[in-house]
């Protein structure tokens, strides 16, 4: 025999949490499954352990997605401030960083106890641990089965995420159902991801370790923020950000000492004729880099023995100095995965299939892809309300 519910919502991470609170505390009966064996794994390794969980400048504009319009109408109904209204009425603390990104002061697993609490308050029954099973529809329910048992509901909700960071369980089964029911998938790939490098750019791969600020660009997508060299390749906030523009054969650009004026090479030559280069660079950038910089840029000595040709060639490479990436480090150090269930076949204001009555697409699943810094987080919150106020 089968459990009857109102719904079944098929993955325990932030997406899965809120919305099966959202409909619990409707009146809605909810099962909530996961295979893992506990609920917000990726929550609690999230901002080094302390979930930044939202971001104050959400806007659309920092959504990638195949229809560039699907994400504004949840997010303009759930907004950071009111994810930050439900933090403060628990009494976590929490503190802003650079670029409006909010973090907890203490611990992510405030905000999975947090959810919890939210899904008690709604009386949905969480289960872990036991594997899916046959998932099938027919007669206007689902059948979902898991372990030894089964339920069955009018409503299913995929809230199973992509697949970065498998260790911690992530698969790419949202995708598998999405075909499964009809619904198209946008290529899924890693994003916000570490780049690496080929061999040709071996010297820069010695450099494991040093970062600095640089903005980073790739197409018309541009972010300034700290670029970190590995002994792979090239990661840090700049180079996750501008990951999820990148394609492959495409050249991403990264330009040192961004707050330099035009022209400040040549500046520096009248001003400090005796000064070489290795040192003006030096008064901006670690001195690990600036070697490998000089050596790339064949120039050597005073500055007032360059011309001035030459100290703007250097200028401009400095401005856009180019990275050729043969790849990234892939699903297992991707923070987050782009593509995935076509945002066509779906309400963007319920998240409801449109051809497919009862089946809803939230959070990673969906393809929305939002930058580093808290936006993927208030877009689970936020696509998660909007299916949880309509099952």
């Amino acid at each position: 025999m089968s459990e009857t519910y109102d719904a079944i919502v098929l993955g325990a991470g932030a997406a899965g949490l809120f919305c099966a609170a959202t409909a619990g505390q409707r009146g809605k009966r909810v099962l909530l499954l996961d295979h893992a064996d506990q609920v917000g794994k990726k929550i609690l390794i999230s901002g080094g352990g302390r979930c930044n969980f939202t971001n104050i400048h959400t806007a659309p504009d920092r959504y990638l997605s195949g229809n560039a319009h699907f994400a504004k109408s949840a997010l303009s109904r759930y907004t950071p401030a009111d994810f930050l209204d439900m933090v403060e009425a628990y009494g976590i603390a929490w503190h802003e960083k650079t670029l409006g990104q909010l973090f907890c002061d203490g611990s992510a697993k405030q905000i999975v106890a947090m959810l919890l609490e939210e899904c008690a308050r709604g009386g949905v029954t969480v289960h872990c641990g036991d594997a899916l099973g046959e998932i099938d529809h027919a007669d206007g329910h689902y059948r979902v089965a898991f372990g030894a048992r089964a339920a069955t509901a009018p409503a299913l909700v995929i809230a199973t995420g992509g697949p970065s960071i498998p260790k911690m369980g992530a698969t790419g089964l949202a995708y598998d159902l999405a075909r499964k029911f009809g619904l198209k998938v946008v290529q899924p790939r890693p994003a916000l991801v570490p780049l690496t490098l080929p061999g040709a750019e071996a010297l820069f791969r010695d450099l494991s370790g040093v970062s600095t600020e640089v903005v980073a660009r790739c197409g018309k997508a541009a972010f300034r923020e700290a670029a970190l060299f590995t002994h792979r390749g090239l990661s840090g906030p700049a180079i996750l950000q501008i990951s999820s523009y990148w394609q492959r054969g495409q050249t991403v650009t990264t330009q040192f000492l961004p707050d330099r004026a035009e022209g400040w090479l040549k500046d520096a030559k009248r001003e400090r004729p005796r000064a070489s280069l290795r040192k003006v660079l030096g008064e901006g950038l670690p001195e690990r880099l600036v070697d490998v910089l000089c050596e790339r840029l064949g120039l050597s000595g005073e500055l007032g023995a360059m011309s001035d040709k030459a100290l703007a060639a250097a200028e401009a490479k400095l401005a856009r100095w180019p990275f050729v990436p043969d790849g990234s480090e892939g699903y297992a150090k991707a923070e987050v995965t782009a593509g995935g269930i076509d945002t066509g076949a779906l309400s963007s204001k319920t998240m409801e299939a449109r051809k497919v009555p009862g089946l809803f697409v939230v959070g990673e699943a969906a393809d929305v892809t939002g930058w580093l810094g808290g936006y993927n987080f208030q877009w689970a919150w936020a696509s998660a309300r909007a299916a949880g106020l309509a099952i």
